[in-house]
């Protein structure tokens, strides 16, 4: 009898530690999203700006915070002249480009990314993996995924 008692105790303590990790994890991973990312070229490998990711009622959001080469030819600020409705205009730095991001298992999705580059919108999703930042842009069944680094 003793012996079934503490078998008993032992699959409570364990369906309770489970439990926890299972209660623990969307927040830790939410945790790794938070914070200042660099986005980086594909093509030359060099960072083009800084995102500032946040966490805003249970859904992300990323502006950015900063460029490498923040001033155009004429010595102003990047404005996102591709850009459509209320954005088209607006500086770059300080753009909002990720939007209602919401947790959906170990990933975040049902939001949209706004690339300044092109001016349009795509449907969204983020990830950590291994101590960085994948971002995914959706156009109907075709994605692109980028990868940033955690900024100092």
């Amino acid at each position: 009898m003793v012996k079934e008692m503490t078998s008993r105790g032992l699959v409570l303590v364990l369906a309770a530690a489970v439990l926890l990790a299972m209660a623990a994890r969307p927040g830790a991973a939410a945790d790794a999203l938070v914070g200042k990312w660099k986005t980086v070229d594909e093509k030359t490998g060099k960072v083009v700006s800084e995102v500032d990711v946040y966490d805003q009622g249970g859904k992300f959001f990323g502006k950015i915070v900063g460029l490498t080469d923040p001033n155009d030819a004429q010595g102003k600020p990047k404005t996102c002249t591709k850009c459509q409705g209320p954005d088209k205009g607006k500086p770059i730095i300080g753009l909002l480009i990720i939007k209602d991001l919401a947790p959906a298992g170990e990933r975040y999705k049902g939001g949209t990314i706004l690339d300044p580059e092109d001016g349009k919108v795509y449907k969204a999703e983020l990830w950590s993996e291994d101590g960085k930042l994948k971002v995914r842009g959706y156009l109907g069944p075709f994605y692109k995924t980028q990868t940033w680094i955690k900024a100092n």
